[in-house]
């Protein structure tokens, strides 16, 4: 097919005629559909509010409804109240009275504890005493937290009875007297005010000040008395080791007699003189060349002696071992008896405490082991003599061991000495003699 020019342009023209036509319902079609979203919104913002005002009043009928149901359960639970049969209200009576009875078996317990008397005086009592009795321990307990001294009758140790001003604080009671001159302890018993305890002068101008003034320092025992129940038990040195019995005094003498001993050798040990070291036979001659015999002392110079009066080896070498052997005698003289009573106060000490525990047995058959101070008492006496024994035994060994050890480190000293000079040959020693 062929197109002219004037094909063209004819249908050019038809094109601007019909385009128009087309965009019309294009346009009409746009607003056809935002005027549907305007009214959709319309309708969105209405069911929003309307959902609002139905959520508050659904709110609000479940509120009356949570309201009617608890009006509901109390009007149910009226009239099962008015409908419980007899048997019913007869349970819930036995349920009071057991209530009842177990608080009144309390009340009674609380009492008996209180005052420290039987049940049947407790029975006596009707419930309105009763009350009235922890009425007043209350009150008691309150005056008692509360520091304010009040006036009453105080029974002293020696049995009198005088006038004075009692102060409670929680379990601590004190007291001054009236005259301002006596002042101590006090415990509460059976409705009375005894003395436990009298201060010092010290301690009484202290309280008599906090009487007066209201300020003061006063002694308090956190042990509520058991630091003064010690001390009065306590016994002294002397008391605790005559507990011991009998067996106390062989165990007594073999520790005197082992003191003794160990004080003389200490005495004899410290007073020996000292041995000069000679490393060597060179030193020895020369010593000996230049002081003679005066430059060694005590059983150092008796060797050297020894070794210048010897006319042989042999005789030299005999002689200087028994002079050696009799100062060790004399260095180890006594020191088994120190040993010996190491080993003989253990063995004392178990004897006594057999023959103790054997008196308490005895003692428990004849009055019975229902008392615990009997048998304690009885173990304690027994076990005297054993510590009596280790406390002796104990330092007789280790001054045992140190004396003898200093008495060996002596020996081996002279003996090391003895050595050396015993080297020197016959020759040597005459010309060191004619030296000196």
């Amino acid at each position: 097919m062929r197109c002219t020019i004037r094909d063209i342009l004819i249908l050019t023209l038809l094109m601007l005629v019909v385009s128009p036509a087309f965009a019309s319902p294009h346009s009409e079609m746009q607003d056809k559909i935002e005027a549907a979203k305007a009214r959709l919104e319309t309708l969105q913002k209405r069911i929003t509010k309307e959902r609002l005002a139905l959520s508050t009043t659904l709110n609000s009928l479940e509120s009356e409804v949570i309201q009617l149901r608890a009006k509901t359960a109390v009007a149910r639970r009226q009239a099962d109240e008015e409908t419980l049969s007899l048997s019913q209200l007869e349970n819930r009576l036995g349920e009071w009275q057991t209530q009842q009875q177990f608080q009144e078996n309390l009340l009674q317990r609380f009492l008996m504890q209180l005052h420290d008397i039987h049940s049947e005086q407790i029975n006596a009592l009707t419930l309105s005493e009763k009350i009235q009795q922890i009425n007043d321990y209350a009150s008691h307990i309150k005056q008692s937290s509360t520091p304010t001294f009040f006036e009453t009758d105080v029974v002293l140790n020696t049995g009198d009875v005088i006038q004075g001003n009692v102060l409670n604080l929680g379990p601590e009671s004190w007291y001054i007297a009236s005259f301002k001159q006596l002042a101590g302890k006090v415990n509460h018993t059976d409705g009375v005010y005894k003395e436990t305890m009298r201060f010092g002068p010290a301690e009484t101008a202290s309280l008599a000040e906090l009487h007066a003034s209201g300020a003061g320092v006063i002694p308090v025992d956190t042990t509520l008395g058991g630091a003064l129940q010690k001390q009065r038990a306590s016994d002294t040195v002397t008391e605790h080791v005559m507990k011991g019995g009998v067996w106390v005094i062989p165990i007594v003498i073999f520790a005197l007699i082992a003191t003794s001993i160990a004080l003389y050798k200490v005495l004899v040990l410290w007073r020996l003189p000292a041995v000069k070291p000679v490393s060597s036979l060179s030193m020895f001659v020369e010593q000996l060349r230049q002081s003679g015999v005066n430059a060694f002392e005590g059983m150092q110079r008796q060797l050297v002696e020894i070794y210048q009066r010897a006319n042989s080896p042999s005789q030299r070498e005999d002689s200087l071992f028994s002079a050696l052997q009799q100062q060790r005698i004399s260095l180890e003289k006594y020191n088994g008896a120190i040993a010996v009573t190491a080993a003989v106060a253990p063995l004392l000490g178990l004897l006594g405490t057999v023959s103790g525990m054997i008196e308490t047995f005895n003692m428990m058959t004849a009055f019975g082991g229902s008392d615990p101070e009997v048998i304690s008492g009885g173990i304690a006496k027994a076990l005297v003599t054993t510590e009596l024994g280790l406390v002796v035994a104990i330092p007789a060994l280790i001054l045992n061991a140190l004396l003898t050890r200093k008495s060996k480190h002596y020996y081996g000293a002279l003996e090391n000495f003895a050595v050396v000079i015993s080297s020197h040959d016959a020759d040597d020693r005459s010309s060191a003699a004619r030296g000196v």
